[in-house]
């Protein structure tokens, strides 16, 4: 038996990286599962390969997230659960970071993650009661610079968390959050993204770095976040809302240096 069974989850940024691994590991847990991305293609034959649904979303768009609680209702009949794991990453100094790019951000991991939160809640409610999992991160315990926007966008996340756990415990729904230090994704390592780029040699080099910072010693793996969100998302964290839940292989205990 699954720990996921007869649950229907939203899951965004399910194309790949940390939101792929999510999608994989819930349905192996029994959920039916709506992938939901901007990345049609990969989402689609991910979908697929699961025996699940896909929907596109662009998080910043209201009128997307509509489509995407009408497709799930249609599909699956209900709604239980939502992973907002869909974000984007600028690095640039706070100075040299121009209005638009600010904003962008802003749109996808602040904007986002309110809109599904607005959304999808009332179906959550609806269906009896179920979980939100917010993606955070490492940085909106700290700063980090040269990720300002990001930074800023992920306290946000968190501060939204927190309210929505209170405001929604009434209806029977647990909001928490995921914050990831380094994992190993295309968000982290862009080469990967970059056929002209070598892959191998930059992640040899973030390899070398994350042994100095981290006292594991490693970067993380999306499948490891995964199964943290499997956590927050399944019966076995019942008692627990609001909270963030950092998972970054001790890089926030400062125990690292370079």
């Amino acid at each position: 038996m699954g720990k996921l069974d007869g649950r229907v989850v939203i899951v965004t940024g399910a194309a790949r990286g940390q939101g792929e691994q999510e999608a994989r590991l819930f349905t192996a847990e029994g959920a039916r599962v709506l992938l939901a991305d901007v990345l049609d293609d990969q989402g689609e034959a991910l979908a697929k390969e699961l025996g699940q649904r896909y929907v596109h979303l662009d998080v910043g768009r209201e009128a997307d997230w509509a489509a995407a609680v009408a497709r799930a209702k249609e599909a699956y009949g209900r709604i239980d659960g939502l992973v907002n794991n869909a974000g984007i990453l600028r690095f640039n100094s706070l100075l040299d970071t121009p209005l638009d790019e600010f904003m962008q951000v802003v749109q996808v991991n602040q904007v986002g993650c309110f809109l599904g939160i607005r959304t999808v809640a009332p179906e959550i409610a609806a269906a009896g009661g179920g979980t939100i999992v917010n993606t955070a991160s490492y940085t909106a315990m700290t700063g980090m610079a040269a990720v300002g926007t990001y930074t800023a966008t992920k306290h946000a996340v968190l501060g939204l968390t927190r309210v929505a756990a209170i405001e929604l415990a009434p209806r029977g729904i647990r909001v928490n959050a995921l914050c990831p230090g380094a994992i190993d994704t295309a968000m982290s390592n862009p080469s990967l993204l970059d056929p002209e780029a070598d892959a191998e040699q930059t992640s040899r080099a973030l390899d070398e770095l994350y042994r100095r910072l981290v006292p594991l010693g490693r970067i993380g793996r999306p499948e490891e976040v995964a199964r943290l969100a499997l956590f927050l998302t399944s019966e076995d964290s019942s008692y627990v809302t609001g909270q963030p839940f950092v998972i970054d292989g001790g890089w926030l205990a400062g125990v690292a240096v370079i």
